[in-house]
């Protein structure tokens, strides 16, 4: 049964799983020889990292970092706070961090210009979704499964209040579930 308030499935799980095994691919091929750690942004990139990390088939090396713009609210503050850090120091490793979906590029710009700081040999961006029509800021994306329209998603890994992260495609919110004409057109990052 699908939730009363999803307007429709924009990327269904075979389109999702699709994509993660070409991106693999791409990055084996790319980081081959490196020492590449994944840092996956908590808590809506876990699936994703999880899935992307059983289709690289080079060795590779996992971290987390919890990052918040949001608050309890459907929209960035433009404040991003670091609720949780890096385990290990990244100095002189191949970083690739991996985001569950790119929307006005505040917060990645900030996490970016954070982690270049601590001399990575190379840092790079793979984001599952990306909206460019909400660009703010722009950042490098040097992976990216899918473009999305400007519409609050949810659904493998992204939440809504903190629900329906555990659904396995993306599904757009009907917006006057979140307090928006039915018309108007919202974002999530």
């Amino acid at each position: 049964m699908l939730p009363d308030d999803m307007s429709d499935i924009l990327i269904s799980s075979d389109e999702i799983q699709a994509r993660i095994a070409e991106l693999g691919a791409q990055i084996s091929a790319d980081y081959s020889g490196q020492d590449l750690l994944l840092i996956a942004v908590l808590k809506g990139a876990v699936l994703f990292l999880t899935d992307l990390m059983r289709s690289i088939t080079i060795p590779h090396s996992i971290d987390f970092m919890a990052i918040s713009s949001y608050g309890d609210s459907t929209k960035t503050t433009g404040v991003v706070r670091i609720l949780k850090d890096l385990d290990d120091p990244i100095d002189g490793r191949g970083v690739l961090v991996v985001e569950d979906i790119v929307d006005s590029g505040r917060t990645m710009d900030y996490l970016l210009r954070l982690l270049r700081v601590r001399n990575p040999t190379n840092l790079q961006v793979c984001t599952l979704l990306n909206k460019p029509s909400r660009r703010e800021v722009q950042v490098p994306l040097d992976y990216v499964g899918f473009d999305i329209p400007n519409k609050f998603v949810y659904g493998y890994g992204l939440d809504l209040f903190e629900i329906h992260r555990n659904l396995p495609f993306i599904a757009a919110v009907k917006p006057e579930y979140i307090g928006l004409p039915p018309d108007e057109e919202q974002g999530s990052e």
